[in-house]
């Protein structure tokens, strides 16, 4: 059985002052909460504080990206190793956000991939369609592309291992979601392009979130989607109130 994982990646908010504040809150909220994966990704400036203050509750901390190398003339780059010395577990990997705004290829989130593996952290693995892909009706054939290329050379245990994260692009921030007809097409077709390539087995053991608009209110009929392993959560991930209701929704209270 897929245990569910329920993620907020929290991009460019927060101080670390803010962080603490947030976690001691909502790991009190959630100390009753099993049988599920809760993981918050707070900027890398604030990991090691996130970390200490979620120390012993049922929350992980994720970062938000990685570079490969593990050290070198990279500046401004973060090591996998510097992440788990700064205490993450997870670590988020091609993010709609990094592929369009800082370039980040398929190639590139193989690398990365490769390095959060390398260092037995669990790779959180974003793969998803633009609106003008999907409205050419390319959706299938683009996450085709970024599972083969970007889980080139995996292992299936190492796919079993994996969370993957599909966001269609055009949902993000913007209010809109995949209907669950959309997203159940999608979870599907990834879970079957996995098996095909890695084994039924690694299919099986590999969750699936869903990312996009992802709210209070639409939680539970996402998670009722065969094949919907969670839900990656930007926006309203932002208050304690509002990730803790996402949580109740998805009925891990």
């Amino acid at each position: 059985m897929r245990i569910p994982v329920l993620a907020a990646n929290w991009k460019m908010f927060k101080t670390v002052g803010e962080t603490v504040s947030y976690l001691k809150e909502f790991c009190a909220l959630t100390a009753g909460v099993s049988g599920a994966e809760m993981v918050v990704a707070p900027p890398f400036t604030a990991i090691r504080a996130a970390s200490e203050a979620a120390r012993g509750s049922n929350v992980g901390i994720a970062a938000q990206d990685c570079y490969w190398e593990q050290e070198g003339a990279f500046t401004g780059e973060i090591s996998v190793r510097m992440l788990k010395d700064a205490g993450a577990c997870y670590v988020i990997v091609g993010h709609s956000e990094r592929r369009r705004l800082f370039g980040d290829t398929d190639e590139r989130v193989n690398r990365k991939l490769g390095a959060v593996l390398a260092a037995g952290l669990t790779p959180i693995v974003c793969i998803g369609e633009t609106l003008e892909e999907r409205d050419a009706g390319r959706t299938l054939a683009v996450l085709d592309r970024q599972v083969e290329a970007g889980l080139a050379g995996l292992t299936p245990a190492q796919v079993a291992s994996l969370v993957i994260a599909y966001e269609p692009v055009w949902a993000i921030g913007t209010g809109r979601n995949a209907t669950p007809a959309q997203a159940g097409e999608a979870h599907a077709h990834i879970r079957g392009k996995l098996a095909a390539t890695f084994g039924a087995e690694a299919a099986a053991a590999c969750r699936i979130l869903y990312g996009g608009s992802v709210k209070p209110e639409n939680i539970k009929d996402l998670m009722a989607i065969e094949d919907v392993d969670g839900a990656l959560v930007g926006g309203a991930s932002l208050t304690v109130s509002s990730f803790f209701a996402i949580v109740s929704g998805a009925q891990l209270v």
